[in-house]
């Protein structure tokens, strides 16, 4: 078995000079990973265009969508404050302990739509299939809620609804379409400036609510922990102990909802410039994101607002309406900064809705690269875009217009409950993934101690998270078996909290039971194959000239 040292020093320039590939293109890459130039030429690649403050951005605000601003209203309704606020610690240090799995395989070897390929080539093909398909309808489902979600927000401004929701479900999906069809860095881009807004937003509304809980906004009432003493863990289902413990379960899937897309820095690190120093730096700030954005973002919302206020559960609540920020706003007599807010959610759903139609396409294009989807969708644009998978994904956008006739709240929180559980899918197979990929590298003589990024407390960090991601799978529907009789309702709770089991159950035993693949031993598990290419790649130094550029090299 060659050595970590022997393997590496195999590069792309003596395997690909034969074939006149210059060192560094996508094109080298492709011919790594397809076996020859010729199959690299015919189908083309995707490029590294996106630059390090696109990463980091990325990671920092990229999937700040609606669950943080609206979604998180109804469980505090639900649940009381410090449910919720358990409820995102909790599931923020599960999702940080995945990430750190996820982290140590995506700088291994960096691959675009990554998650799928890394399944298939450490455990099973047909774990990959799964996932990487599962994955795929989990984002574009996703896409249809946050499309959903800002024509709902829009509302906000348009109360007697003068003008069909349809016409904005069609500007925002031609505007997300665009942003994706023509060149990766315009992704970039736009999520940096997306991601911008949210943080400042985020930033502001912390400030914000820290002087109206002591008392420094227009009414001066100094709230401190009062909402705490009213109802700090609310019944759910069920009284006493009971009930509030079936209150704190309830938040866990909310909160998982909202940290939903997490894992897509990892997803674009197949396009991302110098991976091996961006994508370590972006997840080591995993944490700090939850704890800053996530966890006092639920601890701000609970001591400024009661969770029994109607506003938060109001059926006629239009856009940002519902929003417990904007409640707490409205209630402190700060009038102005619900319109400012909800022109930041319309814009956070439509950064969501971006991001997870590039990731569902890169997912795609993962899938098409293990072999277990049409060739065709591996070809790329000159400019590095699959533009076939950005097609098919985007085209599941359509669904969206399903709620011009139900009503967008309604469908929004369809696909909320539908999608998270893919996502919970997602998670476990990431964590069960890296124990196989663990095992790969002791198998075939590689030191941990050598890797760029090694993720910490392992492999206990990552069996904790895949059962705590597991347990919530299995219960995350537990209401609705305390009620009977069954009606319509009942059985579409039923069907929206497990259906996405059956379908993951049924795309592995398809290609498990079809395909006849086989579980992957370690030392016969495939980490090396797209790594020369990214091995012999050279990234320049950035030396800052001064204190701002300094400042700026460690932001970015």
């Amino acid at each position: 078995m060659a050595t970590d040292y022997e393997k590496n020093n195999y590069t792309v320039e003596g395997d690909n000079s034969d074939h006149g590939v210059k060192k560094g293109t996508g094109l080298g890459e492709a011919a790594d990973i397809y076996g020859s130039v010729e199959q690299a030429e015919q189908y083309g690649y995707v490029e590294r265009g996106l630059k390090s403050r696109h990463i980091q951005f990325i990671a920092l605000g990229g999937t700040i969508g609606t669950g943080l601003f609206l979604g998180i209203g109804n469980a505090f309704a639900n649940a009381g404050p410090v449910s919720v606020l358990l409820g995102y610690t909790i599931t923020g240090c599960a999702v940080f302990a995945m990430m750190q799995c996820l982290g140590e395989m995506a700088t291994w070897l960096p691959l675009p739509g990554a998650i799928p390929q890394y399944c298939a080539r450490y455990v099973d093909p047909a774990l990959g299939f799964a996932v990487g398909w599962n994955n795929w309808y989990q984002s574009s489902i996703t896409l249809c809620a946050e499309i959903s979600a800002a024509a709902l927000v829009i509302e906000f401004w348009d109360q007697n609804q003068k003008y069909n929701p349809a016409i904005w479900i069609s500007l925002i999906i031609i505007i997300i379409v665009g942003l994706n069809i023509f060149a990766v860095g315009i992704y970039g881009e736009a999520e940096f400036i997306f991601a911008s807004i949210k943080i400042l937003t985020i930033l502001g509304l912390l400030l914000a609510g820290v002087v109206i809980w002591l008392g420094g906004a227009p009414d001066h009432d100094r709230r401190g922990f009062r909402y705490w003493k009213e109802g700090a863990m609310k019944e759910y289902v069920g009284t006493g102990a009971t009930g509030r413990f079936t209150g704190l379960w309830s938040t866990l899937v909310n909160a998982a909802f909202s940290y939903g897309g997490v894992e897509m820095v990892a997803v674009a690190a197949g396009e991302a410039e110098n991976p091996r120093k961006n994508i370590p730096k972006a997840v080591r700030r995993v944490f700090w994101r939850i704890l800053f954005f996530y966890v006092l973002g639920s601890f701000i919302i609970g001591v400024t607002i009661s969770s029994s206020d109607p506003q938060l559960t109001a059926e006629d609540a239009k856009g940002a309406q519902s929003s417990p920020w904007v409640i707490a706003m409205k209630n402190a007599g700060i009038p102005v900064l619900p319109h400012i807010i909800n022109a930041v959610i319309l814009t956070s759903a439509t950064s969501s809705g971006n991001a997870f139609l590039y990731t569902g396409s890169r997912y795609l294009f993962g899938v098409a690269q293990n072999r277990q989807a049409p060739r065709f969708l591996l070809k790329c644009s000159k400019s590095g875009v699959p533009y076939y998978c950005v097609a098919i994904t985007a085209s599941i956008s359509l669904l969206t217009y399903m709620s011009v006739s139900t009503g967008a709240n309604k469908v929004f929180l369809w696909f909320q409950n539908l999608t998270t559980i893919a996502q919970l899918f997602t998670w476990c197979s990431i964590c069960y993934t890296y124990t196989r990929f663990r095992a790969a590298l002791q198998a075939q003589g590689v030191d941990r101690s050598t890797l760029v990024f090694r993720s910490i407390w392992q492999p206990y960090l990552a069996w904790t998270a895949f059962v705590y991601f597991g347990l919530i799978i299995v219960f995350n529907g537990f209401k609705v078996f305390t009620q009977t009789p069954w009606g319509s309702d009942q059985l579409t709770s039923f069907f929206t909290a497990y259906i996405g089991c059956l379908i993951f159950a049924l795309l592995f035993g398809f290609w498990k039971i079809v395909m006849r693949s086989k579980a992957v031993k370690p030392a016969e598990a495939d980490i090396w194959s797209g790594k020369a290419a990214l091995d012999a790649e050279v990234w320049p130094e950035q030396i800052p000239k001064n204190a701002l550029e300094k400042f700026w090299f460690w932001l970015c």
